[in-house]
């Protein structure tokens, strides 16, 4: 069984930073990814990591956010700067099966409850 808890989350002005993490257990985690969901959307695609530290983005955050995990105590990752006000969103953590193609990643249906980041203007 797959458990994840992130934190990390609070209010900061646009251009602001702020790190995320996400602490993981389990067996079988070959990936890692996260997710947003802002008021009134789908779930989003944000960034993923795999086998070998390989890396994929969305689009809208790339060169801004940075996604890294520490292996050794099983906490990921993800740095966000030059924050926007179309940031905000509850950011969820996935683990996955592993990556694909550019902007592809696998996941499995666990999910942690989410980290609410706020981008005020």
């Amino acid at each position: 069984q797959v458990q994840l808890v992130e934190s990390g989350g609070g209010l900061v002005q646009a251009g602001g930073s702020l790190r995320l993490s996400c602490a993981y257990s389990g067996s079988n985690i070959n990936a890692m990814a996260w997710y947003r969901q802002a008021p009134g959307n789908k779930r989003l695609f944000v960034a993923a990591i795999g086998s070998g530290e390989r890396t994929n983005y969305a689009d809208s955050v790339k060169g801004r956010f940075t996604i890294s995990r520490d292996n050794a105590k099983n906490i990921l990752y993800l740095r966000m700067n030059s924050l926007k006000p179309e940031d905000t969103a509850v950011y969820y953590c996935n683990a996955g099966y592993g990556l694909g193609g550019p902007g592809e990643y696998y996941g499995m249906d666990y999910w942690g409850e989410g980290t609410l980041v706020t981008v005020s203007s």
